[in-house]
């Protein structure tokens, strides 16, 4: 185990000192919360124009209900591994730190998991009218993720776990939301 957390910190410093001051400005913003807006403002449009508001508004409801599961689920992982965050570690001198604020743990990264589930979940959706839906929101997904480490929040072993577990709840909220329009709505 101890082999496999400093394997983590060097991929960390080598992945994170790939970044320049020229785009440390973008990988700031990709990684704020709020980055998305518009991409999500495209995609209820989408959604909206192919399903009608009905199916609309049981999509958006399950995404609130994913994004709630990704987070919290997250947060139980971070209070029981309480793995501190690279930024929080000496060796981040060696590093690049771009946020201010660090936050206290980090085993999974939320934002991997939130990102993936959301790319799996919509992407799924959206591919039956739109052919490379999924991997354009998987490409968004680890942009997202990989923003975790470029402004040295997380090490990539907690971009890979949230990223792993996201898929899987992005799946399953998928074929939920498969089960719920062909029983409740068509």
């Amino acid at each position: 185990m101890e082999e496999l957390l400093k394997l983590d910190q060097e991929l960390f410093l080598y992945l994170n000192n790939l970044g320049s001051e020229t785009w440390d400005w973008f990988w700031v913003f990709i990684t704020h919360k709020f980055a998305a807006i518009p991409l999500y403002a495209v995609l209820l449009y989408l959604l909206y124009k192919n399903y009608g508001w009905k199916p609309t508004l049981v999509t958006v409801v399950l995404v609130a209900g994913m994004i709630t599961c990704t987070d919290q689920l997250a947060n139980v992982f971070k209070d029981y591994f309480q793995r501190p965050r690279p930024c929080k570690e000496p060796f981040i001198e060696q590093g690049r730190l771009l946020l201010d604020y660090c936050g206290s743990y980090g085993y999974f990264s939320a934002h991997a998991a939130s990102s993936t589930a959301l790319a799996i979940y919509l992407g799924n959706i959206l591919k039956r009218w739109y052919k490379y839906a999924l991997v354009g929101m998987i490409f968004w997904a680890v942009i997202v993720s990989y923003s975790r480490i470029y402004v040295g929040k997380h090490y990539p072993g907690d971009v890979i776990t949230g990223m792993i577990i996201g898929g899987i709840i992005g799946f399953v909220f998928y074929k939920l939301q498969q089960f719920i329009l062909r029983k409740y709505v068509a």
